[in-house]
């Protein structure tokens, strides 16, 4: 199995409040020659060279690619995508996962499966799993994209292994993708299907290589979901193999490239602002827990910050007495206690080096009365976060530990 996922992060408290973007996903076949020939016509190389070549002539904004192995360079060489991960290596070294993009992204990492299976072909040979990343498409507009090379077959050892997989994917999306927790929708399903989810053991509708059939059933996959603070929906979803054909007419590769577009819109009562700080700790995310409402009981009542030479903590109480708190126990406690008509409007965050990590070593809030609460050490390297006119700030995003890491803000209507 092979799929792209993608789940929209974080929406901000920024000018834009719609948008679009297109994503590909494309099985390269990339193996060695000598391992799979993969029933392709023409030499690997060449046809490497021409994937680049389409990638960079059809322009998709995030393209996912897997088994991405010997022939990584051709494909780079010949594609003109500004941002694109590093090859984790050839056969046996490397995932074969990577991504190209037309925007930057934070916190990529790589994950292997802790599973795999023998049972149809060498699952095992090389160290399969997924990728993470968190992609940037304008101020405080965020997707994670996940991107997965599943245990393939229909062995029980193997549909066993893939079970396993796509459990250890579903949980680190739980840890890291947190304030996202709506169900996946799968685009083929919602737009070709009418929502009819196929049933399994039925006969599978197979498509051709290539092919322009929008019905027909592929490997490869893209799943999507949304949040509170974004409005995300899939417009379009084909295979688009006839696209991606060698100078010769033959097919590039044993898969069929697959290919949906999205828009977005803010929500109307919360969005959250960019990211700031360093990719290391736990996620964590105020979102799925704040209020609909911040009014009331539901209001802000008081700022609660720890630091000395770093930012170790930061808390915010509702009136109702509900919490939110991140990072350690370390520092000094301060402490702001806002009125029935006083709001957090403005922080100041300034980041640092610590331990060869990037943390938060400061954070200046300001509220709208004029009053502040610091904790912490500023440095040279601060932003200001600011919201926008009738919003205010409600909760906290970001990454954390002993102290805190990453941080971000969720804005909501003032009362």
């Amino acid at each position: 199995m092979h799929a792209a996922q993608l789940l929209l992060a974080s929406l901000p408290a920024a000018l834009a409040t719609s948008g679009a973007f297109d994503v590909l996903s494309f099985n390269v076949a990339g193996l060695p020659s000598i391992l799979n020939g993969n029933d392709v016509l023409g030499d690997k190389t060449t046809n490497s060279e021409e994937i680049g070549t389409l990638f960079a002539e059809y322009n998709y904004d995030v393209l996912h690619v897997q088994e991405d192995f010997n022939y990584h360079a051709y494909i780079y060489q010949t594609d003109d995508h500004p941002y694109r991960t590093a090859t984790s290596g050839g056969a046996g070294i490397g995932s074969g996962l990577n991504t190209l993009a037309n925007y930057p992204w934070v916190d990529f990492e790589r994950v292997k499966w802790a599973t795999c299976s023998d049972a149809s072909g060498a699952d095992c040979l090389t160290p399969k799993g997924f990728t993470a990343m968190r992609v940037r498409f304008a101020e405080g507009v965020y997707a994670d994209f996940y991107n997965l090379h599943a245990d393939a077959g229909s062995e029980t050892a193997a549909r066993s292994a893939r079970s396993a997989n796509l459990q250890q994917l579903a949980d680190y999306i739980g840890n890291n993708s947190a304030g996202n927790a709506e169900e996946m929708t799968n685009p083929w399903v919602e737009l070709i299907l009418d929502g009819q989810e196929p049933v399994e053991d039925n006969v599978a509708r197979m498509c051709d290589n290539p092919t322009t059939n929008r019905s027909c059933e592929t490997v490869d996959t893209i799943f999507y979901r949304g949040s509170r603070a974004i409005d995300l929906q899939a417009t379009y979803r084909s295979c688009v193999g006839t696209k991606f054909l060698s100078s010769n007419g033959t097919v590039l590769s044993d898969h069929n490239p697959i290919t949906s577009n999205f828009t977005w819109t803010v929500s109307s009562s919360l969005m959250q602002s960019d990211l700031f700080g360093g990719p290391h700790g736990t996620w964590f995310n105020d979102l799925p827990s704040i209020p609909s409402s911040s009014t009331g009981t539901n209001k802000p009542a008081s700022l609660q910050l720890r630091g000395d030479a770093r930012l170790d903590s930061v808390s915010l109480t509702l009136s109702s007495g509900q919490n939110y708190t991140h990072g350690g126990t370390g520092g000094s406690l301060f402490e702001l206690s806002l009125s029935d008509g006083e709001y957090l409007t403005k922080a100041t965050l300034c980041e640092g080096e610590y331990n060869d990590h990037t943390r938060i070593f400061y954070l200046n809030a300001t509220t709208s009365e004029g009053n502040t609460l610091s904790a912490g050490t500023a440095t040279e390297d601060c932003q200001e976060f600011a919201a926008e006119d009738g919003w205010q700030i409600v909760g906290f995003y970001g990454q954390d530990g002993d102290e805190v890491d990453q941080l971000g803000f969720v804005y909501g209507r003032r009362g």
